[in-house]
């Protein structure tokens, strides 16, 4: 279980180098929804987002020696151009390990910060064994993309900052009534639930995931990590896990996380609302946390509301696409 401490102690290994992100507003989104809204908007993070924040946390937790010998990952697209761009400022050799499907963007990204990308067949490789391999072989770090203290701790900074710019302190008078975020290993929701928990103790803490991998939700209906048959078929890319990790789950579970699901219609139409109204372009996973809140709007009326838009790593075409509808 990781603790706000070290949620603290990302912050300062963080300090001017990941970008405080702003907190947006939309008048025109809060009285569609009949509540107040409160964007986080990490799309605008370094490398487009909220990845950036637990791999260069964790990058730079290692000891010298150890950061020399390099550093590899797998990933589904964002921690992997992350993890390439961290160990790129702290002079580390990486290894990333991509899906062939991910978005260019995100695999020319990654070798432009210098790392060795290997492209991976998410239907039919075993991406954490390509990435042990390596580790055996040539002695790097494995920083996987959620199931890692310090990643967990470095994603939570984006909680502490949210709650911190609206004014919130430990004891202090609530500022949210329930916060956002979308889930797919869980590292994200897990951080963020630490660090505002800590702050505010009776917040309500929810994963946003696609009705098409509702894993978080039926492993936290049961009690325990549900793993998917196959890999989800939905458009949020940053999200199809088969199941959350063992830690982050531990951390949702005791600390009382809910998991609400939505469909891929629904993650378009807060792609195109969050474009139109906070001139922001967001992928699809950094979309479905606000598409969960308007679909399940009626259980949120009238709340202050923190919504995580967690990134914005998008193809130009098939973001056209998917605003001309």
């Amino acid at each position: 279980m990781i603790t706000f401490g070290d949620i603290q102690a990302a912050a300062a290994r963080l300090h001017g180098v990941a970008v405080r992100t702003p907190v947006l507003r939309s008048h025109v989104i809060d009285e569609a929804l009949g509540m107040q809204v409160h964007f986080k908007a990490e799309s605008l993070q370094r490398m487009g987002a909220f990845k950036f924040r637990g791999a260069y946390n964790a990058v730079a937790a290692l000891d010298a020696a150890t950061r020399r010998r390099g550093v590899v990952c797998f990933t589904s697209g964002n921690h992997g151009l992350a993890l390439a761009r961290a160990a790129q400022l702290l002079q580390t050799p990486a290894t990333v390990m991509m899906p062939i499907d991910a978005p260019a963007l995100k695999i020319e990204g990654a070798r432009r910060c210098g790392a060795n990308v290997v492209l991976y067949d998410r239907l039919h490789d075993d991406r954490a064994a390509m990435a042990q391999r390596v580790v055996v072989d040539q002695g790097m770090t494995l920083i996987p993309p959620y199931d890692h203290d310090d990643v967990m701790a470095g994603q939570g900074t984006a909680a502490l900052e949210l709650l911190q710019d609206l004014g919130a302190t430990p004891g202090g008078p609530s500022v949210l009534d329930a916060a956002l975020v979308c889930v797919g290993g869980g590292g994200f929701l897990a951080g963020s639930a630490v660090a505002a928990r800590a702050l505010q103790p009776g917040i309500r803490m929810v994963g946003a995931e696609p009705a098409a991998g509702n894993d978080a939700q039926q492993s936290l209906a049961l009690g325990r990590v549900v793993r998917l048959p196959q890999v989800p078929n939905t458009v949020c890319d940053g999200q199809q896990t088969q199941s959350v990790g063992d830690k982050p789950f531990a951390i949702m579970q005791s600390l009382g996380c809910e998991a609400l699901c939505v469909d891929d219609a629904a993650v378009v139409q807060a792609m195109r609302l969050v474009f139109d109204h906070l001139k922001l372009v967001v992928e699809p996973s950094g979309a479905c946390a606000l598409a969960v809140l308007m679909h399940h709007r009626a259980q949120f009326a009238g709340q202050r509301v923190g919504v995580m838009l967690s990134g914005g790593n998008v193809d130009a075409g098939r973001f056209a696409a998917w605003m001309a509808g």
